[in-house]
């Protein structure tokens, strides 16, 4: 089968289609072939070296999935052969999504909503999955509560607010001028520039902060949360002195890390074909063309999502 694979760390350019062996499924697998694939800025950062989370390469790069049933192991009894599907595989270990064919624990995946085209729905996994674990499992977030959401129109973000909307949430989400509609178009009630000197001033009490940031953000949110209100950080998740910090001051804290859900797949699935729920797809690319894919991803000026078409 083709695939992407890189042999060295290093820029966009270390990514290349080559002929590799087809995965072989074991049991409590299936054999997906893979029609699209969303890019992700994890993807890049594994890619450079920046967060070796696979090891040394060579490796293949990719979590978001949608695609067909290829092959079923028996004793697999949530798919069958010609079943569309979507997942995030092995998260965060090697799920070698830039390719054509993965092999996938069948509880990793989740029939693909209907209402969504492959491209769509390979968009939907990792950054929805996030936002549900964060808003949902973790916040659960209830109607009339207020939401901050920080980087509103991003991967994480812009489904977040559409998540949060479905709950019911009076929602406030940070964004860059340009972004300003989108978010708005997406359900946010109230959108804050994120460059504005008074951004951090301008939103006070919310119940729920979603940090999809880090750094700075994270510590300035502490003070925008009423007491007892929850910030959830999904990339300072181990930063010991903003837990603390948060806690001196009478709020809560929580770090999420997403992971494989097929609960929350569904749940997604079942957003997206009421009509709740869409990903937004700023770019497609051929297979050929990741390195495009990374370049355009590393920019941080995307909306929404970025994809490969297999």
């Amino acid at each position: 089968m083709r695939a992407v694979i890189q042999n060295s760390f290093g820029d966009p350019n270390v990514l290349h289609v080559a002929e590799v062996s087809r995965p072989e499924p074991i049991p409590s697998e299936v054999l997906v072939r893979v029609h699209a694939a969303a890019v992700n800025p994890v993807d890049a950062m594994v890619r450079s070296g920046a967060f070796p989370l696979l090891g040394e390469p060579p490796f293949i790069l990719g979590w978001d999935i949608s695609g067909v049933v290829e092959q079923v192991v028996p004793g697999v009894t949530r798919f069958e052969v010609g079943d569309e599907v979507f997942g995030m595989p092995f998260f965060p270990r090697a799920g070698r999504g830039y390719a054509e064919y993965v092999a996938v624990p069948s509880r990793q995946l989740a029939r693909k909503p209907a209402a969504l085209g492959h491209e769509h729905a390979a968009a939907l996994p990792l950054a929805g999955l996030t936002a549900w674990q964060a808003l949902v499992d973790t916040a659960d977030v209830r109607p009339g509560q207020r939401v901050l959401i920080h980087a509103g129109g991003g991967g994480v973000g812009h489904l977040a607010v559409q998540i949060a909307k479905a709950r019911g949430a009076h929602i406030i989400a940070t964004a860059s001028a340009a972004k300003h509609d989108f978010v708005r178009a997406l359900g946010a009630d109230e959108v804050v520039d994120h460059r504005h000197p008074d951004a951090t001033t301008a939103v006070r009490e919310a119940d729920v902060v979603l940090d999809t940031v880090g750094g700075a953000v994270g510590h300035r949110s502490i003070r925008q949360l009423r007491p007892g209100g929850l910030l959830v950080t999904i990339v300072d998740r181990a930063d010991t002195a903003l837990r603390a910090a948060t806690i001196a001051s009478g709020r809560r804290f929580a770090g999420v890390t997403v992971e494989p859900d097929h609960v929350g797949l569904e749940a997604l699935a079942d957003l997206a074909d009421s009509g709740r729920l869409r990903p937004h797809i700023e770019h497609s690319f051929q297979l050929e063309d990741a390195a495009k894919a990374h370049e355009l991803i590393e920019s941080g000026r995307t909306r929404g999502k970025i994809v490969l078409t297999v």
